[in-house]
């Protein structure tokens, strides 16, 4: 695979070596292996200005290392989830620092627009600790919903000047269209094209619930709503018809938006959700942002078929991104990497290889000061 690599304008034997080595590490998932260079994992604090701040820090013992930010997705365990570890791991064995932020809410199953702030004072951490003196050279991974909020803190300054890079896999573009496929199993490969079907992975529909059960002002619709959440997110096949004949007005508008088949009439729902979770819902879409003032390449990682969000996101972003780079493979379970052919192997090794290169020219700018 590495002779065709090169054959197709790869310039750099030993970073292709590398890609292969990531790309056989990330395979592995937490049974990765522990041999070559020292990985060391550090329980940190950290503060940006003057709010404390908590994380892990991975990186190789004596080596240089490039700078970036894992973006912990939406799981119980955050930053300590064994996925999420491995995959810390897997890009400090190719010399990365990599410091994974402490975000409460997506331990609590929560993404909210206000993370980015988490993920933003990350970025400025790592610059600071780098000594980067204002240039970019920080990277950033995000998977899946946590997409959003990494977008949203490099689109401010100073972290969209420290950020070279954006790692985004399994992301999303407009959440609208991300809610009718949870709630319908439809979607569109463009805006006005016909809809098409796909059975969706309903953790995503409850996951949404979750995040948004406690913006209702009704307390008891609160408690029903989480109380659904948690079932399903412990058994998508688990009865709560017990919990939905007790909501109330602000309960039964996030059910009724979840019992719909029909995807022309999600905009109404929406519309009729309590306001807070509407400002959630707006404050989180990308589509509302000119994300033509993101500086930072982005690389675009997506499972075709992905059973929670469609593959048509990351494609809706690569077109509004000035510098995107999308990579669609077949072996991508939404964030999970499965055994593949050889064309999906190829497309994850060129992405791979495109990382490795984003962390090259960072350590590069580091050097020159």
């Amino acid at each position: 695979m590495l002779l065709a690599a090169l054959s197709l304008g790869a310039c750099s034997p030993t970073r292709g070596l590398e890609a292969l080595a990531l790309l056989d590490d990330l395979a592995a998932g937490p049974f990765a292996s522990t041999d070559g260079a020292e990985i060391r994992r550090e329980a940190i604090n950290y503060q940006v200005d003057g709010r404390r701040h908590h994380g892990d820090l991975y990186h190789t013992v004596g080596l240089p290392n490039a700078p970036l930010v894992l973006v912990p997705g939406a799981a119980v365990e955050g930053k300590d989830d064994p996925l999420l570890v491995a995959l810390a791991r897997s890009l400090a064995r190719v010399r990365f620092a990599v410091l994974v932020p402490d975000i409460a809410n997506v331990r609590q199953l929560k993404v909210a627009a206000a993370d980015a702030l988490e993920v933003s004072a990350a970025i400025r951490y790592l610059a600071e600790r780098s000594g980067a003196k204002g240039k970019a050279v920080v990277g950033v991974v995000a998977i899946s919903y946590a997409v959003g909020p990494a977008l949203l803190a490099v689109l401010q300054p100073p972290a969209r000047d420290l950020t070279r890079f954006v790692v985004a896999i399994g992301g999303y573009h407009d959440l609208e269209a991300v809610i009718t496929f949870f709630t319908t199993d439809r979607y569109r490969e463009a805006p006005g094209a016909p809809w098409r079907h796909r059975q969706a992975n309903a953790y995503g529909k409850w996951v949404f619930v979750q995040s948004n059960a406690d913006r209702l002002n009704d307390r008891r619709d609160r408690l029903l709503l989480s109380m659904m959440a948690r079932r399903k997110l412990w058994h998508l096949d688990a009865e709560i018809g017990d919990l939905v004949s007790r909501l109330g007005p602000q309960g039964r508008s996030v059910h009724r938006l979840l019992i719909n088949r029909d995807p022309e009439k999600v905009p109404e729902l929406i519309a009729a959700l309590p306001p807070a979770v509407r400002a959630a819902i707006a404050g989180l879409d990308l589509k509302r942002q000119d994300l033509s003032t993101v500086t930072a390449e982005v690389i675009l990682i997506h499972g075709q078929n992905d059973p929670i969000i469609p593959e048509t996101e990351s494609q809706s972003l690569a077109a509004v991104l000035p510098a995107a780079h999308l990579y669609l493979v077949d072996n991508l379970a939404h964030a999970e990497l499965k055994p593949g052919g050889l064309a999906d192997n190829l497309t994850l090794w060129r992405a791979a290889y495109r990382v490795l290169a984003a962390r090259d020219a960072a350590l590069e700018a580091l050097r020159a000061d």
